[in-house]
């Protein structure tokens, strides 16, 4: 009997220990891969960054690689107008469908609902591009002229981020202690005083997770932006106004960019990148503290 016992705090000790390794090897292998990514982006910006100052992407008249001038700020500007957009649309919208499917929905209407949201996460990027091409571009081109412009490309970013948002903040949810919600009835809050008091504090985590991950994909997502916003290098002075984002940039002119040209795209993917870093950092730290 002492023998068996032996070997189970052995075996637990044993199996503790190995997961402890394996968690720590894969936290490893991701910031490694994180830095290798970083490395090649900067290895890869290298030949210009030697004889091009930083000041000019974003002081140069235009954005004219093959004359030599590499003004990235309304490129930049699209790309961030973009993305805000399309949080601003799919922040409340993904939230509010999370509350409704936990806390206001009948249990079929809610795995129904779900299952549409899940269906909605899986379509490919591509498609939605090609919907809002046929469909949502002649049907702004009937508000007001190109139809391919700054708030087609909000519109459909905020379609492809809004199952990302509204599943994890349904997972956070989710996961609130019933405790949690039983004392708070038993004082005598409405349901919406504690989803409001309780859940959402409770939550928060869970929710910048998600709203990070939509942000991720909104300012990284190629395909369906490059197909709706009309990919002109200029500032929008209006939602109706073409415009180019930096993932769409780099799609479009890295098939036969060269030398510094080819360059210049890899710093704007290592602009890319420290967007989405910052983002990250900034939602982390709203995150910790908001309800410190």
């Amino acid at each position: 009997m002492i023998w068996l016992k032996c070997n189970i705090m052995f075996l637990s000790v044993f199996t503790d220990t190995l997961l402890r390794w394996v968690l720590r090897s894969g936290a490893v292998v991701s910031a490694l891969v994180m830095a290798m990514i970083m490395l090649f982006l900067l290895v890869e910006s290298w030949p210009v960054l030697q004889h091009v100052s930083l000041a000019r992407f974003f002081t140069d008249s235009s954005w004219h690689p093959l004359e030599g001038t590499y003004n990235l700020t309304p490129i930049l500007s699209g790309t961030l107008l973009a993305s805000m957009g399309a949080l601003f649309l799919a922040i409340p919208l993904g939230i509010a469908s999370a509350i409704f499917i936990v806390f206001y929905a009948s249990p079929r209407s809610a795995l129904l609902y779900r299952r549409l949201i899940e269906l909605l996460a899986g379509i490919p990027s591509v498609v939605f591009g090609f919907w809002g091409l046929t469909t949502l571009v002649p049907l702004i081109n009937q508000i007001h002229p190109p139809g391919a412009s700054l708030l087609a490309g909000i519109l459909v970013l905020t379609l492809m981020i809004l199952p990302t948002i509204a599943l994890t903040a349904y997972a956070a949810f989710s996961a609130v202690p019933n405790e949690y919600m039983r004392s708070a009835a038993a004082l005598g809050l409405s349901r919406w005083g504690m989803i409001r008091g309780v859940v959402f504090p409770a939550a928060r985590t869970g929710i910048v997770a998600g709203v990070i991950l939509a942000a991720g994909r909104a300012l990284g997502e190629t395909m369906a932006v490059l197909m709706v916003a009309g990919n002109v290098v200029q500032y929008a002075d209006s939602l109706f106004d073409p415009i180019r984002t930096l993932a769409a940039n780099i799609a479009l002119e890295m098939a036969y960019a060269m030398g510094d040209h080819r360059a210049v795209l890899f710093v704007s993917g290592l602009m890319l990148m420290l967007l989405v870093m910052t983002l990250a950092g900034l939602a982390g730290w709203l995150g910790k503290n908001r309800y410190a």
